[in-house]
């Protein structure tokens, strides 16, 4: 964020940014339940107009749920979509609503856990996940425990100023790269989280299993628990069909680290899969998780056809 404010409004190349911006922020205005219409007829239109999102999410599905029928394939493609305009319209209420519309929809399960991580005083490094309800679940697990977010500046300015500061009214963004920051936080026992679920390509990178798939994966999670001894612990995030959330806490991986960064990557893939498959419809496939191949970048998009 090197441009200041103005600098960036005066470039045209910003100007579609700047009125996505401003109709989500007179959407947010609307009542919840219409919200969530808006939000799933979004997807609606995503799943017809982004061709591009549309293949990698086809082909995300196959290899990862090779077992669904073809008439499976298409609803569960369909339900990703929907779950994903949804989270978008969630992304803008937790930037720009009131807090107390949410302080009543949701259920954190598992405490238990994240309390007897904090009770050994090392920090925690606490797993996140790519779900739809991404930034929503941020706002809401900050009603319950303060949190620090470790994340990857967007490489648009005026975008990246957007969503820091969205997301300063729910946690204190710490840059991935910012790893003194880490260790203060983490020596005055915070909570670091961290989402190591994205293909980075293989630099700091191993391959090792995710939804059955090989993955590049990155190492860093092995290094950020041992900058203070920090136990590791997921949280997973679930949209109810009733309009409430629901939070969840898994217990504290152990052992951790083994030693093996290859073992400690396969786990973590583990931990987040498990989270993924209560509601897999959430999850936001249409990323592109296995984008590094050992026979070149993109091969399994470029050869699976949806």
């Amino acid at each position: 964020m090197h441009k200041k404010p103005l600098q960036l409004l005066k470039q045209p190349k910003q100007w579609p940014i700047l009125a996505w911006v401003a109709l989500l922020r007179l959407l947010v205005l609307l009542p919840y339940r219409w919200q969530q219409h808006i939000g799933a007829g979004f997807g609606w239109l995503l799943s017809h107009l982004a061709r591009e999102r549309r293949h990698v999410t086809h082909t995300n599905l196959r290899l990862c749920f090779p077992d669904l029928s073809d008439a499976e394939h298409q609803q569960m493609f369909k339900k990703v979509f929907r779950h994903n305009g949804i989270g978008l319209m969630e992304t803008a209420m937790a930037w720009w609503a009131p807090k107390s519309w949410f302080e009543q929809r949701v259920t954190l399960k598992g405490r238990e856990h994240l309390d007897a991580a904090l009770a050994k005083g090392k920090g925690v490094i606490m797993l996140g996940a790519h779900f739809s309800t991404l930034d929503l679940g941020g706002l809401l697990f900050s009603f319950y425990y303060p949190v620090n977010t470790l994340y990857r500046p967007n490489n648009n300015p005026l975008l990246d100023r957007i969503i820091y500061n969205g997301r300063a009214r729910f946690t204190h963004n710490i840059d991935r790269s910012d790893f003194r920051s880490v260790i203060r936080k983490l020596k005055k026992n915070e909570i670091i989280w961290y989402a190591p679920d994205q293909d980075f390509g293989m630099k700091q990178s191993v391959f090792v299993p995710f939804f059955g798939v090989p993955a590049a994966t990155l190492t860093a999670t092995t290094r950020l628990t041992k900058l203070n001894d920090s136990p590791i612990l997921m949280l997973a995030q679930h949209r109810l069909s009733n309009g409430t959330y629901e939070l969840e806490l898994f217990p504290i991986i152990t052992p951790f680290p083994t030693g093996d960064e290859i073992a400690d990557a396969t786990r973590i893939n583990a931990e987040i899969e498990r989270a993924i498959r209560k509601d897999p419809e959430q999850y936001m496939w249409v990323h592109r998780r296995f984008k590094s191949h050992p026979q070149g970048k993109n091969f399994l998009y470029k050869k699976v056809k949806p």
